[in-house]
C-alpha cells in the first residue's frame, strides 16, 4: 500500500497548483483531508473518495454536485489502481 500521507499530500499538491481552474475543488478535497486527519490517524485515497461520494448522495445543489464530480474525477486519475495478484 502506498505511503498515506504521501498519497494525501499528492493530492493536495496536484490542487494547489492547478491554479484557479480547480481552486473549488481543491477546497474541498482540503476541508475533506483536514476531516479526515481528526478522526483517523491514517487515511487513503480511498477514504477522500467515500467522502466524495457521501457528498453527492447528499446534496441537491447542481452547482455543488458538480464541484463534487470535479473534485472526485481528479482524485480517481491520482490515486494508482489496486494491483490484485
Amino acid at each position: 500500500m502506498q505511503d498515506v500521507a504521501a498519497s494525501a499530500r499528492q493530492i493536495t499538491d496536484y490542487f494547489n497548483n492547478a491554479g484557479d481552474l480547480l481552486k473549488t475543488e481543491g477546497e474541498v478535497i482540503k476541508q475533506i483531508v483536514a476531516d479526515l486527519r481528526r478522526r483517523k490517524s491514517a487515511f487513503s485515497n480511498k477514504d477522500i473518495i467515500i467522502c466524495l461520494l457521501e457528498k453527492l448522495e447528499t446534496e441537491s445543489d447542481v452547482v455543488q454536485l458538480d464541484i463534487y464530480r470535479h473534485a472526485l474525477e481528479m482524485v480517481v486519475q491520482q490515486t494508482p489502481d489496486d494491483l490484485s495478484a
